[in-house]
């Protein structure tokens, strides 16, 4: 997972699709993932996975770093 690409976002809103699915560890800190019938909180150490045609925003609270990995 080291190996995978790294992405990173200071805290801000938006909304996201993922036309892909994605995988990715949270290395750094926090954010909201909210959908019309959820909330969910990932933070630092959380192994996320988006399916394919998820949508969704991201309300992040604390500077966002992560590795992920598009696809299978």
């Amino acid at each position: 997972m080291k190996n995978w690409p790294t992405w990173e976002c200071e805290p801000s809103t938006f909304e996201w699709s993922y036309k892909e699915k994605e995988t990715c560890l949270i290395v750094q800190g926090e954010a909201k993932i909210k959908t019309s019938s959820n909330t969910q909180t990932i933070k630092s150490g959380d192994l996320v996975t988006f399916p394919k045609g998820f949508n969704c925003i991201w309300e992040i609270s604390k500077t966002i770093k992560k590795h992920y990995r598009v696809g299978e």
